[in-house]
């Protein structure tokens, strides 16, 4: 997420360094590391990921494996709103195609797209464990449960700026 407090830059990066000198057996504090580079950065580039495999001593190759194997991590730069729409069986029953649709057109991006001007990003999620309340969605940290496609207009009138 392209957030208000991204560190980009050398500060960023003394800021990732710090945290990194915390752990005392670094190949251990892959996934730490990488989850506090990308609240730092807002995604993981190839400079972080290299970064990061020069401070824990361990290969770029492993560093590129779990990126790419853990869904949470992204190498591109997100929108500073993200929105995640769950698409779990409780969710996909209860009409969540729907919202992710009307998303799709008020925002005027696909699923996975974040648009140009990095302020929505919208993606969706396999399952948030929310079923009770499907369907779901996540919009950066707060969740919408019991939507219906009507409320997408409210929610993005909400997160605006």
């Amino acid at each position: 997420m392209a957030e208000d407090n991204c560190q980009c830059g050398e500060s960023g990066f003394k800021k990732l360094a710090e945290y990194i000198r915390q752990f005392p057996d670094k190949k251990t504090a892959l996934i730490k590391v990488l989850y506090e580079a990308q609240h730092i950065f807002g995604f993981l580039s190839k400079d972080v990921m290299l970064f990061v495999a020069d401070k824990l001593d361990v290969p770029a190759a492993k560093i590129s494996g779990v990126v790419s194997f853990y869904s949470y991590f992204t190498t591109t730069p997100k929108g500073r709103t993200q929105i995640k729409c769950c698409m779990g069986t409780a969710c996909f029953v209860r009409g969540a195609e729907k919202i992710i649709s009307r998303f799709e057109e008020k925002l005027n991006i696909k699923r996975g797209e974040t648009g140009a001007d990095l302020e929505y990003s919208l993606d969706s999620l396999r399952c948030v464990g929310a079923c009770g309340l499907a369907p779901v969605v996540l919009v950066n940290d707060q969740v919408f449960g019991k939507l219906e496609a009507a409320d997408v207009d409210t929610i993005l009138a909400n997160n605006q700026g």
